[in-house]
């Protein structure tokens, strides 16, 4: 079954390209749109998987559409596209939006992102990877599911897996077992000290 899609850009020419590249790869693009409140309408309507949506658009921009999907608990997985780098949207990989790409990035690295986004991992673009520093928690980061990019939002808020699992409405055993993931994907020693410590040391991803 195909990834449903809706596209959002205030640029014609870059709305065409992306879906007409999307549907060629076999992607289904339910609805487009020129500005943000058409753009949450559209997903309202359509409920679509993945929303990709330009940053600079009038009225709502992407990532206040992709705050109010969350707000209102839209089921639906967000990538932002934009020309330049925006440390309002690095701050919320992980939260409230998925994927982060440039808009002069190629359209191969938008498919790679969307294969990344759509079985619950975050994607970074390569030319903003090399741009925003990450310390040595960089690459790990790619690897990491959205759930486990939030518990390590929340362990460099000083909270306790019991407050953790409060916020996101699970156990206390499962944010442990997501901890225990989380330190075996980053490749450091094996204990909840250790985890901490790192993301002390890498607290500027958290920051930004």
């Amino acid at each position: 079954m195909s990834v449903t899609i809706l596209l959002a850009d205030d640029h014609p020419l870059l709305l065409a390209g992306n879906e007409q590249f999307l549907k060629y790869k076999g992607y289904k693009i339910v609805a487009t749109a020129t500005n943000g409140n058409h753009a949450y309408n559209s997903i309202l309507k359509h409920k679509p998987q993945l929303a990709i949506l330009d940053f600079d658009m009038p009225i709502q921009n992407g990532l206040e559409v992709a705050k109010l999907c969350i707000q209102n608990t839209l089921n639906v997985k967000i990538i932002i596209l934009t020309l330049h780098k925006q440390e309002a949207i690095i701050k919320e990989i992980g939260t409230s939006i998925h994927g982060y790409i440039l808009k002069d990035d190629d359209l191969t690295e938008l498919e790679n992102c969307i294969k990344e986004v759509i079985i619950g991992k975050t994607y970074v673009s390569k030319n903003l990877q090399n741009t925003i520093h990450l310390s040595s928690g960089k690459n790990a980061l790619q690897g990491l599911t959205v759930t486990e990019i939030k518990i390590l939002h929340y362990l460099a808020k000083d909270m306790s897996s019991s407050n953790i699992a409060e916020v996101l409405f699970i156990s206390k055993r499962t944010v442990e077992k997501h901890r225990s993931n989380i330190i075996h994907k980053l490749g450091i020693k094996s204990s909840q000290n250790s985890l901490l410590l790192w993301v002390q040391k890498n607290a500027n991803i958290f920051n930004t």
